[in-house]
Parts: structure tokens; sequence; C-alpha cells
């Protein structure tokens, strides 16, 4: 795909829970700023904040510990010109005869989060994604599944078993029904035409890795931008995996069975607490983190509230022989009922 413009291309729409897509602007004003050709995206969610280094003509490393959010960094960073085309959207969507499809989803996930109709179409489709040759193509697909999957989810998440929501004839005060009961295949089709766009070459080799960010081999980066998981001053911490073990469980799908946590009402994935999430553990991950990679301008993405506080991140940072300023805006998070905050806090 050949775009002259790059900033003419529009990031996809995502309801990913903390996503950054909106404060691109705010973000890019700052960092623009900065001297800096490579550029590590520690914790990359949505990939909105790798994708802006992307179109800055920045060489990305994506990375995220979620498996299911390293396929989105193959789809939009790492990919650089390939697309679904009509074919390709036919076979995924298309049930194929002679073909012994499986039914985990059907079977285990009945009454939570989906219809039994909407079970068979996922079962269907995972098979069919899993069995794209092509590494971006695959990706691809997985973006658009996930996406349709999250926007026929209320509030987008998978925390509880909650279809009941959705199908309940009752009168509504939030959510958009329409949006939960447009065929999953419609869906599919308009975030594929999403990512389709953004297929750009930005010159450079991208690359997306999922591994715990203390693993990474290479600590040589220009820049280092870091934006973990978030705990509130009341000690409340998000655990994505929480948040979206569903989509983790439809890339591990012969897997699946054995990561289920079967004591959950919703099926989730077992998990230990995540040290990013745990109050008495995340100001030491910080200060590690901080320390591995001293060497780089560092970007940290944060709230006005958080544990640890901003002061006592910039107290860190600051210990490593670094110039430290703090940039704030005011920004609500859908689902918060907090008023905080947004930080950005750069050391070099």
């Amino acid at each position: 795909m050949v775009i002259t413009d790059l900033n003419l291309v529009k990031f996809p729409t995502t309801r990913y829970q903390g996503s950054k897509a909106k404060l691109i602007p705010w973000i890019e004003d700052v960092v623009s700023k900065l001297d800096f050709d490579t550029v590590l995206d520690a914790f990359g969610g949505t990939g909105a904040v790798s994708f802006l280094f992307k179109k800055m003509g920045k060489e990305v490393h994506y990375n995220d510990l979620l498996q299911f959010n390293y396929y989105i960094g193959v789809a939009l960073i790492e990919n650089n010109k390939e697309i679904l085309t009509e074919d390709d959207i036919q076979y995924v969507l298309t049930k194929h005869k002679d073909v012994n499809y499986p039914d985990f989803i059907s079977k285990t996930f009945q009454d939570i989060y989906f219809t039994d109709e909407e079970n068979v179409w996922l079962d269907t489709i995972t098979f069919n994604i899993r069995h794209i040759a092509n590494k971006y193509k695959q990706a691809l697909a997985y973006f658009a599944l996930f996406q349709a999957c999250m926007i026929k989810r209320p509030f987008s998440l998978f925390h509880r078993k909650n279809l009941y929501v959705r199908t309940a004839q009752v009168p509504r005060s939030f959510g958009n029904k329409k949006t939960w009961d447009t065929a999953f295949d419609i869906h599919f089709r308009k975030f594929v035409a999403e990512a389709n766009n953004i297929a750009i070459d930005n010159g450079r080799i991208n690359v997306s890795t999922h591994t715990d960010v203390f693993e990474i081999d290479n600590p040589q980066y220009d820049l280092v931008y870091i934006d973990t998981p978030y705990i509130s001053q009341k000690g409340t911490g998000v655990d994505y995996l929480d948040f979206y073990h569903f989509l983790e469980g439809v890339v591990n799908y012969e897997e699946w069975n054995s990561l289920l946590d079967t004591s959950s009402k919703h099926k989730k994935i077992k998990t230990n607490k995540n040290e990013w999430a745990d109050k008495r553990k995340i100001k030491n991950s910080f200060y590690n983190l901080f320390d591995k990679y001293k060497e780089a301008i560092l970007v940290v993405s944060y709230r006005d509230n958080g544990i640890p506080t901003t002061e006592e991140l910039v107290q860190m940072l600051s210990g490593l022989n670094k110039t430290v300023a703090v940039y704030k805006r005011d920004y609500q998070y859908v689902l918060s009922t907090s008023s905080s905050k947004e930080v950005l806090i750069v050391a070099k």
C-alpha cells in the first residue's frame, strides 16, 4: 500500500481498556521534540503509540506480555504491506466442507459471553485463522476478530459472566444493543478494512514480540516508552489478562482447556498476580525497569493519582542522573469514576 503522507493514516478504532489512542496528538507533541531513531514500546497494548512512532519514521520494537497483543503488533507495526483480500476474507468466514471443526468455545462458554450461534461462529473462524499460512495475514485476521469480539461485549470486557446484559428484554440506559446484535461477519469486515488501511511501509524493519520486559535481550534503544498497568491510590491494580483472557485463549486454542481456571464462573485463564498489578512490588519493578534502560530517553505514561506517585517516579529517574520534565493534561478514561490527570514523564 503506497501512502505519500503518513499523517493522513488513521489508526483503527479501539475499545481497549487504558488505550492511549485519543491522547496521540498530545504524546506526539511531546516526543516530536526529542532526538531519537530507535524505540521500544515496552507495554505495547493497542499499538497506538507504536504506530505513532512508525508514522514518525522510527525503527519500532513493539512488545507486550500477552500473546494476543503480540498479534496486534505483528498486524499493525511489524507488517509493512500485507492486506487481507476478499478471497482471504471469504476463506476466514466460510465453513469449509470436509473439515471437522472443533467446538471448545461452544461447549465451554455457553451463556457466558456470546450466544450459542455466535460461539459456533467463533469456533469456526478461529480454526480458519489458525490455518492461514502467511504470518501477517493471520495477524490481521486475529486483529479483526479481537476487535469484533470486544465491540459485541458489554463494557468491551470479559471480566464477568454477563451475556444477559445483551439479551435481556428491558429498557436500557447504556450500551448499544444494535452494535451488540450486529452479526460478527459485519464487524469482522469493518475491522479488516481499518487494518488494511494502515498497512504502511515506513522504510524501517519493525518487530513485535511478546515477553516480559525484563527478558528483552537488547537494551540499546534511543527511547523507551513505558505505559505499565496502573495501580490506583486505593491499591487496585489492572490486570489485562483478567480483562481479555478470552482473546488470549483464542490464540492459544489447543491449550485453552489446560489454561482455564475452572473455579471461576466466567472461565478465565489461570494467572499469577502480575508484579505491575501488585502494590507491594510495583515500586521496585519501576526502579529495575528504569535502571535497565537508563542509557535511553525514558518516556513514561502515567496518571497523577497512582502507586507509586508521580513524585516518586521523578525521584527514581533523577537518581539516574537524568533531566526530568513532567507534562500533565486532564483526561477521563471510559469506566473510570476518578478524577485525575494524564501524565507524561520525560527523562533524558
